[in-house]
């Protein structure tokens, strides 16, 4: 196969934009982001919150990192940074930004809330806020998986 044909067929490769959402952008949203980012690396994975934080949540980083998913390095960032871009999935994993979803002026083809309980609120024993944040953690995973499985990964503009 010439050289030239196979650079023309990479040419048409459009590789997916997922958006997720979140109030903070601490927690919630960054550990789904890490699980998509660590389902494929084709996909391009961001995540924003209507009222970011500006920082993360050291105890997702924590639960990430012992699973072998380090988000240390992802940033809690303003919805308002992604308005204009144009989406295949935009994702809300919380109420607050299902209930304030902001008007997307760009395309988005598949809107979905996807909502988890915010550990961040947990109360009580040091081995209960732990187990709590394992708990929403693995639910994300879960579902997050579930939707890789059925929606992202059979798309039919990837190799």
């Amino acid at each position: 196969m010439p050289y030239f044909y196979i650079l023309f067929n990479h040419c048409h490769i459009r590789h997916m934009k997922i958006l997720i959402l979140c109030t903070g952008n601490s927690c919630r949203s960054q550990m789904a982001h890490g699980f998509l980012q660590s389902f494929d690396k084709r996909l391009t994975v961001c995540s924003a919150g209507t009222e970011a934080s500006g920082k993360l949540n050291m105890k997702a980083v924590e639960v990430m990192k012992e699973i072998g998913i380090d988000i240390s390095h992802h940033t809690s960032d303003p919805v308002e940074k992604y308005l204009e871009q144009e989406w295949d999935y935009v994702i809300t994993v919380c109420g607050g930004a299902n209930e304030n979803c902001p008007v997307f002026t760009g395309k988005v083809r598949n809107r979905l809330h996807m909502g988890y309980d915010d550990p961040s609120f947990v109360t009580g024993t040091e081995e209960y806020v732990q187990s709590e944040y394992i708990r929403v953690r693995e639910e994300i995973r879960e579902g997050f998986y579930r939707l890789y499985e059925e929606k992202i990964k059979p798309f039919p503009d990837q190799p």
